[in-house]
């Protein structure tokens, strides 16, 4: 059984699943490289602080990337 027996709109499906892991791995870098900065000019200490903060901060926004680019693709065939 492959792609085709899952759904009749597979292509939508893994379109959407590249375009969020696109979006999520491009806002993961970014923030993991831009946050030590930002905390350090706020004066916190970069080295305890950033990867609690980017690890929640790329989970949460993993979450808003995807279901948004779903909506967007998948609208008007599966949502």
């Amino acid at each position: 059984m492959g792609w085709a027996h899952y759904t009749d709109h597979y292509l939508l499906v893994a379109l959407t699943i590249r375009v969020s892991l696109i979006g999520v791995v491009t806002f993961g870098s970014l923030a993991g490289s831009m946050l030590p900065l930002v905390l350090r000019r706020l004066g916190f200490d970069p080295a305890t602080s950033s990867a609690p903060f980017v690890a929640t901060l790329v989970d949460v926004t993993g979450l808003v990337i995807y279901f948004t680019v779903a909506l967007l693709i998948l609208r008007g065939t599966l949502l």
